[in-house]
């Protein structure tokens, strides 16, 4: 029996929902929040990021990026330095101590999918992937890279 199209959108924030929260209890022992591990995943896997791409990535207001990148510069997992080519803005890096754990974090995120991909089938599975891709690229009118949003999907 199909599925409704008028359930889409709705089964798709779940599932996102739920990997999200699947992740946040996995990642509590590193004493991130949500906003932070995604700050940190991005900021890791991009290198050196202004607080401007940082705010587009996540989807939150510039000002809430300042406020968080405040806090994580606090507690030594990103630093701020100036950017070359603006000097108004400053880069994002990641700092030693993020980068250490970057890779347990990839990991964490791989079980979540292990655990929300059981049952489905490694040719179900492709097709998942090629059809989310295909959304993706059908929605990004030229305003995203989808491969790029693949990446992230991925980290």
């Amino acid at each position: 029996m199909k599925q409704p199209l008028d359930n889409f959108g709705l089964l798709l924030h779940l599932a996102a929902r739920g990997m999200r929260k699947s992740f946040d209890r996995r990642a509590a022992d590193l004493g991130l929040s949500s906003a932070q591990w995604r700050l940190l995943i991005n900021v890791s896997r991009l290198g050196h990021s202004t607080q401007a791409r940082l705010a587009d990535v996540l989807e939150i207001e510039p000002i809430s990026v300042s406020r968080l990148v405040d806090r994580m510069e606090a507690a030594g997992w990103v630093q701020r330095e100036a950017d070359p080519a603006d000097r108004r803005a400053k880069r994002v890096v990641p700092t030693a101590k993020a980068l250490a754990i970057y890779a347990e974090m990839k990991l964490k995120a791989t079980d979540v999918y292990t655990d929300a991909l059981q049952g489905v089938s490694e040719a179900d599975r492709a097709i998942l992937i090629k059809s989310l891709t295909t959304i993706l690229t059908n929605l990004s009118a030229g305003d995203c890279d989808p491969n790029l949003s693949m990446s992230e999907a991925k980290k």
